[in-house]
């Protein structure tokens, strides 16, 4: 008798319910007829909070001033700040007007600014005027000049920023009601910087239909409803924090609330216990900081039921406290990037604690997702790693302004390439078994080490450099560069390192370690040996 074939590494998520056919204004102003006495936002680092009808009101109040500024469809308008209520009414009124929202990673400097400023070609920047260790207004003031295209700077709570909204407020609301009816799903709306393999960042560019659908079944397989209070220390620059966070709320009629500008843990469980969440989203380094805060036991964790966890593997005792500690017994964990929306894969609220920690779950509804040999494109038998690649409705339009970029990542038949290996079981639950490329994931962040090598081939004694990532206990990998001195140049530390990246890159992107050598471990065709130089790093840092 013939064997029965191994089933192929493919999956398709069936669902019934339908894709949604809304623009981001048009899916809110449902939720705003449908709850308008709801809570929709609240910010606890200032005490204020809106309802659906409220916020709609001044998310209306800003596209309109913006409108009156002359913003155009598919204008770029850049939003560099940490999390706050401005961001998310100006991600709502940016969609409204069909202009596209560039997310600027609030850890940038201004070499980064700079290259996103002019890449994107932003028209407008709103912006905090600092934050922490940063001064936005100083950088922002040090860049403009190499800027044309930004013509103009809107500084959180400077008269500036208060006279749009009163403009938009003074202004005939058909005005925009004209431009709405202009929008379609389909168009561009949203532009995120990922790290780029090739030097600079590339920027993933997203429509409406994109980013809402995602959000609102990421939200559906959260069992979401009016009555969930979703807790959002993640940031919103990235997809973690305005699709899978903000949309996946509003697009259910949920409450987003926003327990402090950047994570802290005791603000984050504070946020929950008094606001009743229900869902609390963060990467496994954020749920281990809160697991150990010394004040844990005196919060009432109580009302929580689910949220995400996300960014990189969960360790199992960690997914048990979580579970058990925290009460979050429908606890999900997600898989994605920020080509695809994010979300491609999710565990269900259901799912063993077994499946949740060992793998990254089952294909999300209206979505493929396939496991490749990186060779030849075939794809493989269940069981076999291979590239995971996921085709739907989440796939970007395309890298802004670099067709070439698009098309190594999305072939012919839409499929996006993710650069990661997985292996799918018998049940369509995958696992995410290491990168083809040499991605470095620090808590979270997808690092690349060729973008950190092109800048410090800007140092004037780096001859070569290569970096590599190493494990870490705290963040997972940390990074180490191994460099070439210039003949007669003094070797670097590690601190003349960080001392030169200081200002000019983002902190999570600066090596940790340095190495200087005299040569690379090379293969025989003269290619670098990144993996002999994880082996001897491991060796020389004693881990």
């Amino acid at each position: 008798m013939p064997t029965t074939p191994t089933p192929r590494s493919y999956s398709s998520g069936v669902s019934d319910v339908p894709l949604l056919g809304d623009t981001i204004g048009e899916n809110l102003d449902r939720a705003v007829r449908a709850f308008p006495d709801r809570d929709a936002l609240v910010d606890r680092a200032t005490a204020r909070r809106w309802t659906y009808a409220e916020l709609a009101a001044d998310v209306e109040a800003l596209a309109l001033g913006l409108l009156e500024l002359g913003i155009a469809k598919g204008d770029r308008v850049g939003i560099w700040a940490p999390n706050c209520a401005e961001w998310t009414l100006t991600q709502y009124a940016t969609a409204k007007l069909g202009a596209i929202l560039v997310n600027v990673n609030p850890a940038y400097r201004s070499h980064e600014l700079e290259y996103v400023l002019k890449q994107a070609g932003i028209r407008l920047l709103v912006a905090a005027e600092r934050f922490k260790s940063s001064d936005y207004a100083g950088m922002i003031e040090e860049v403009r000049p190499r800027c044309p295209e930004l013509e103009r700077v809107l500084l959180l709570g400077s008269p500036a920023w208060d006279a749009v909204g009163a403009a938009g407020r003074a202004a005939d609301p058909a005005r925009l009601a004209e431009r709405e009816r202009e929008l379609a799903p389909d168009d561009p709306i949203n532009i995120q910087y990922t790290s780029g393999t090739t030097g600079f960042p590339k920027g993933a560019t997203l429509s409406h239909h994109n980013i809402l659908n995602n959000g609102y079944f990421v939200g559906e397989l959260l069992d979401y409803t009016e009555q969930d209070r979703i807790c959002i220390p993640v940031p919103f620059y990235h997809c973690f924090g305005m699709v899978m966070g903000n949309l996946a709320a509003t697009s259910h009629g949920a409450c987003m609330v926003i327990p402090a500008p950047a994570f802290e843990p005791g603000a984050t469980l504070a946020a929950v216990a008094a606001e009743r969440c229900t869902s609390l989203y963060g990467v496994p380094t954020m749920f281990i900081a809160e697991l150990a805060d010394p004040d844990f036991d005196r919060y009432d964790l109580a009302s929580l039921r689910t949220g995400i966890m996300a960014g990189s593997p969960c360790p199992t005792e960690v997914m048990k406290e979580v579970i058990e500690r925290m009460g979050m017994t429908e606890v999900s964990i997600c898989y994605g990037m920020t080509e695809t929306s994010p979300v491609s894969t999710q565990t269900r609220t259901d799912d063993p604690v077994e499946r949740r920690v060992a793998t990254v779950g089952r294909v999300g509804p209206h979505l493929e997702v396939k496991v490749v040999d990186p060779a030849t494109g075939r794809t493989l038998p269940r069981g076999e790693p291979g590239e995971l690649c996921t085709r739907g409705y989440s796939v970007m339009l395309g890298y802004w302004g670099e067709p070439e970029r698009t098309a190594e990542a999305i072939d012919a038949a839409r499929w996006m390439h993710t650069g990661d290996l997985a292996v799918m079981d018998e049940d369509g639950y995958l696992a995410i078994t290491g990168r083809i490329k040499d991605m470095v994931i620090r808590g979270g962040e997808n690092l690349y080490p060729r973008e950190i090598e092109e800048f410090l081939y800007t140092h004037p004694d780096v001859l070569d450099v290569q970096v590599i990532g190493v494990p870490d206990q705290k963040y997972g990998e940390e990074l180490m560069a191994w460099i070439r001195m210039r003949d007669g140049a003094e070797p670097l530390t590690a601190e003349a390192v960080r001392d030169y990246c200081t200002g000019r890159l983002a902190h999570f992107k600066i090596p940790r370690y340095v190495h200087v050598v005299d040569e690379f471990p090379m293969t025989v065709t003269g290619k670098i040996r990144k993996v002999e130089m994880r082996e001897e790093a491991l060796r020389i840092l004693g881990l």
